[in-house]
């Protein structure tokens, strides 16, 4: 089969990848459309030493698996868990200490005519919804782990810094919860998109400095975090849902002043995300740039790394 295959920090589309053989347990999917999110990105610049397929937000069709699955087409959570460890035991199973993740950790990923995951990952995608749409089930479900994490108030300001793919997918399932929101960005064209559906936006300079509840980082860069974190109130929360290619410095000592309490968060639930996406509540449309096939992954990722470029999808040929 063909595969977009990692390594040494080098893309190579490769046509002699096996099939792979479901273990037991789990279940062959054939890919239908992925999409190449900023991990993936930040992979191939090292942010993680990973060998082997790329490629995490997908929707396919199961080929073999359960009876309720065949044929049926399915978005699938990225953590492949050992049900065993402490953290499985706890309810915390995405902090796996066995886990392999879908096209990050020892897991070969999405961007290839198959793929294989746990039986127990699989979410049927609803017949309402279009499978380029459903592709955005995982990021749209990292989105609302913000508020499985934390509660949120109509009375809470909130402030989420970036408008990129998940920026934009951030600030949609936030303003759900009618908290006071503001989105600040760098790109008009990109800001738009959130004040057609009603949402407040603006540049950097409209952030007055210790006045939010809580502030969202999704730019992954060193300047988005400066303006989240002095965007906040003492005994403020930021919440960081970027991955860090390189180190990040901050002043921890302002931290301990204010006492702010920061979050990480990334995984989320897929079955609220698929609802949302179902009932159009969360548009994703807008943020599709472009379709490439997979065996143009390679000038895909490529588009993909264009500053401003938002969501880059690969259709599988087999589709």
């Amino acid at each position: 089969m063909k595969g977009l295959w990692l390594e040494n920090k080098q893309l190579q589309l490769r046509t002699d990848i096996p099939i792979p053989e479901p273990p037991p347990g789990e279940a062959l999917v054939r890919v239908l459309c992925a999409g190449i999110c900023n991990t993936d990105l930040e992979l191939t610049r090292g942010y993680y030493p990973y060998t082997g397929i790329l490629g995490h937000e997908f929707v396919g069709v199961v080929e073999q698996g359960p009876e309720n699955l065949v044929n049926r087409r399915v978005v699938g959570e990225i953590n492949a868990v050992c049900g065993k460890c402490r953290f499985c035991r706890s309810g915390n199973s995405t902090h796996c200490e066995n886990r392999t993740v879908l096209g990050i950790v020892n897991r070969n990923g999405a961007f290839a005519d198959y793929l294989c995951l746990p039986v127990e990952n699989l979410h049927l995608v609803p017949e309402s919804v279009p499978t380029a749409i459903a592709t955005f089930t995982e990021p749209v479900a990292a989105a609302l782990q913000i508020q499985q994490q934390i509660a949120l108030h109509p009375n809470d300001k909130v402030l989420v810094v970036g408008d990129g793919k998940l920026g934009q997918l951030v600030a949609q399932t936030l303003a759900l919860t009618g908290c006071d929101l503001l989105v600040v960005g760098r790109h008009r064209d990109k800001l738009v998109n959130l004040e057609a559906r009603g949402i407040k936006t603006g540049f950097a300079d409209a952030v007055t400095d210790r006045t939010f509840d809580i502030s969202v980082e999704c730019t992954g860069n060193a300047e988005g975090f400066a303006i989240a974190r002095r965007a906040l109130c003492p005994r403020g929360t930021l919440v960081l849902k970027s991955t860090y290619a390189g180190n990040l410095s901050l002043d921890a000592s302002t931290l301990v002043v204010d006492e702010i309490t920061l979050i990480g968060s990334r995984c989320g639930p897929f079955a609220p995300a698929l609802e949302l996406l179902a009932q159009e509540k969360v548009d994703v449309q807008p943020l599709i740039q472009a379709f490439y096939p997979l065996s143009e992954a390679i000038a895909a990722f490529r588009y993909a790394q264009t500053k401003g470029v938002l969501k880059v999808l690969l259709e599988m040929e087999n589709w």
